[in-house]
């Protein structure tokens, strides 16, 4: 594989709290806070279509007809495959993945209709199905990308051999995959999972970069704000920084909506971390030195 595509930006917006953000919900509410955050060189926002049940995408896309030259300036990445039960139309009513051909061309230009975008930049399937037909699903993805709906596909939470097993099925790459990565959840690094995604060319986004908020009060605490101080950032921008200093540097998608917490962390993407610090913080995270 050739080397992974990079993510021009120190972090990307995610967007599955926004429904719950009232105080953006008005069109050129939200308008005004998408140009602020584009303005600080912040374009790479993450949605999923089960976000709000669709109401991510909806209020997102809302803003950019309101103001329709922001549409030019954003990058959109959405996920889908998961149907919950409340949209589950058979008789179980019970969660499940559908990565089927029809079901992921329908969602690729439902979620088109909802962002208002000419193209989704990175389309991913948000959870692996055991039931894929790799290769019915691969035509299908490969066709999104011919017909110039998806700039590239990628996966989500996919172990090795599923997205394996995808790609020998495609002529286009997998390009993205997003996997749970932070100080609170390294575990990533150690099984492999995070090697196989560098070593076959996807560029790793993190989700929950900062745990849920476990790392800021978990057993790396201490030393994350001792370093945090020393360093003159915020706890959270050193944590993201941890994450920034690996291979492939793996683009943290934060959940933080408000301006000012978005500010700091601007600020904070200067610093690179010396490498002993960072594997002192690896060390306070899992309770014990290397080996």
């Amino acid at each position: 594989m050739s080397d992974a595509p990079t993510f021009d930006a120190p972090f990307a917006l995610g967007m599955m709290s926004l429904h719950e953000a009232p105080e953006l919900h008005a069109p050129e509410r939200l308008a005004d806070w998408l140009e602020a955050r584009l303005d600080q060189g912040l374009h790479w926002f993450d949605h999923a279509d089960i976000y709000g049940d669709r109401a991510g995408e909806t209020l997102f896309g809302a803003a950019l007809r309101a103001r329709p030259g922001l549409a030019r300036r954003v990058r959109v990445v959405t996920k889908t495959d998961i149907v919950t039960p409340e949209r589950d139309t058979s008789p179980f009513a019970v969660k499940h993945y559908d990565s089927s051909p029809a079901y992921v061309t329908r969602a690729i230009d439902a979620s088109l209709e909802r962002l208002g975008v000419a193209r989704l930049d990175h389309f991913l399937l948000h959870r692996p199905d055991p039931l894929m037909d790799a290769e019915a699903t691969g035509r299908a993805l490969d066709d999104a990308i011919a017909a110039g709906k998806i700039g590239a596909a990628g996966v989500s939470n996919f172990p090795p051999e599923a997205w394996r097993r995808l790609q020998g099925a495609m002529h286009g790459r997998l390009s993205a995959h997003q996997l749970q990565l932070s100080l609170d959840h390294p575990a990533p690094l150690f099984d492999g999972l995070f090697d196989a995604v560098v070593g076959d060319g996807q560029a790793p986004m993190a989700w929950s970069p900062l745990g849920g908020g476990r790392t800021l009060n978990g057993p790396a605490a201490p030393v994350l704000h001792a370093q945090a101080e020393a360093f003159g950032v915020s706890p959270a921008g050193l944590a993201l920084a941890w994450l920034r200093a690996l291979p492939g540097r793996p683009l943290p998608v934060i959940g933080s909506l408000k301006p000012e917490r978005i500010e700091t962390l601007c600020r904070d993407a200067e610093l690179t971390l010396p490498r002993p610090a960072w594997f002192a913080l690896l060390e306070a995270a899992r309770g014990h030195e290397v080996a």
